[in-house]
C-alpha cells in the first residue's frame, strides 16, 4: 500500500504552525513565565513568541493568569464537539440533569470568557416552561447570575480592570447600572455563595447560581437554574430549597474537579481563596 501523499509545502502556513506549536507547548504545562526558556524550548524567535502570546490572548485562545499562560475557554467554543471532551462538561451533565429534575427548573453550566459568560451545557426539566438559552450563547457577565458569582470570586480591582471599558446596559431596573454598584452586588453574592436574580436580566425570569471550583481553589465555572421569577423572590416558599440544591450541586461538581474541603477548628472551609 502506498503512503498517503504529504501536503505540499506551498499549502503550509508557517505562522499558523508556530501558533499551534506554542499552543501545544502551553497545553503540556509550560506557562511561558520565563520568555528565554520558552524561546529555547520552542525554537521560536523572541519577538515572534511575544507577539504570538499577545495575539492568542487577544483571540482568547489562551489567558494570562498569575502563574503564567493557560489555554483559554475560547478554544472550546470554536467547536461544539470539543465540549464533550472537556472534563467539566462530562462531569456536569448528570449533575445538571439531577438539578433540573429536582427543581423542575432549567439548569446551566457556564464559564467566564472575558467580559461575557458562555454557556457550555444545559438541561431542561420535563415541564412546559423551559429555558431558551442555547449552548454556546454568550451573555454579559455583569447582568447574569453565573457571571456575577464568577466575578465575585475575583478581587475587586481585577473586576474593575476587566470591565473598565464596558458600557453597562440596563436590561431591567434591577440590573447593576455601573461598575461600583456591581462590585457591591457581587461582594454580597460571594459572601453568601449564591447569586440571585428575579427580573434582573429579563423581566419575569429568575435565577440562582453558585460557583464551581477546581483542585487549586479557582472558580472555573458556574451553574444556575432559571425559571419564573416567582420561584426566586425573597418571600417565595421554594427559594430556600432552590438555593440549597444549587449549592449542593456546585459542591458535587467541584469535588469531581478535585476540589476539597478542609476541617479547620471543627468547621469546614473551602480551599479556595475567600
Amino acid at each position: 500500500m502506498s503512503e498517503p501523499e504529504k501536503p505540499s509545502p506551498l499549502y503550509v502556513v508557517p505562522p499558523v504552525q508556530r501558533a499551534f506549536l506554542l499552543l501545544r507547548y502551553i497545553a503540556s504545562g509550560n506557562r511561558c513565565e520565563k520568555i528565554g526558556k520558552a524561546v529555547t524550548d520552542t525554537g521560536l524567535n523572541r519577538t515572534t513568541l511575544i507577539r504570538l502570546l499577545q495575539t492568542l490572548v487577544d483571540e482568547r485562545a489562551i489567558e494570562k493568569r498569575a502563574d503564567g499562560y493557560h489555554l483559554g475557554i475560547g478554544l472550546i467554543s470554536l467547536a461544539g464537539d470539543a465540549l464533550f471532551a472537556h472534563d467539566i462538561v462530562e462531569y456536569a451533565r448528570p449533575v445538571l440533569e439531577r438539578l433540573a429534575h429536582e427543581t423542575k427548573l432549567s439548569s446551566h453550566l457556564g464559564v467566564l470568557d472575558g467580559q461575557e459568560i458562555v454557556y457550555l451545557l444545559k438541561s431542561n426539566p420535563n415541564v412546559h416552561l423551559i429555558s431558551n438559552v442555547r449552548v454556546g450563547r454568550r451573555l454579559p457577565s455583569y447582568a447574569t447570575t453565573i457571571g456575577r458569582i464568577l466575578l465575585g470570586a475575583l478581587p475587586a480591582d481585577e473586576v474593575r480592570e476587566l470591565l473598565h471599558d464596558l458600557p453597562f446596559k440596563k436590561y431591567t431596573q434591577k440590573t447593576a447600572p455601573d461598575i461600583e454598584e456591581l462590585i457591591t452586588q457581587i461582594t454580597e453574592d460571594h459572601a453568601i455563595g449564591l447569586a440571585w436574580s428575579y427580573s434582573n436580566f429579563e423581566r419575569g425570569l429568575g435565577s440562582c447560581a453558585a460557583a464551581v471550583f477546581d483542585r487549586n481553589g479557582q472558580a472555573v465555572a458556574g451553574i444556575n437554574v432559571t425559571g419564573h421569577e416567582s420561584h426566586f423572590e425573597p418571600n417565595s416558599p421554594s427559594r430556600e430549597r432552590i438555593g440549597q440544591l444549587v449549592a449542593e450541586s456546585a459542591k458535587t461538581l467541584s469535588a469531581m474537579m478535585g476540589h476539597q474541603t478542609m476541617s479547620v477548628g471543627g468547621t469546614m472551609r473551602r480551599n479556595a481563596r475567600d
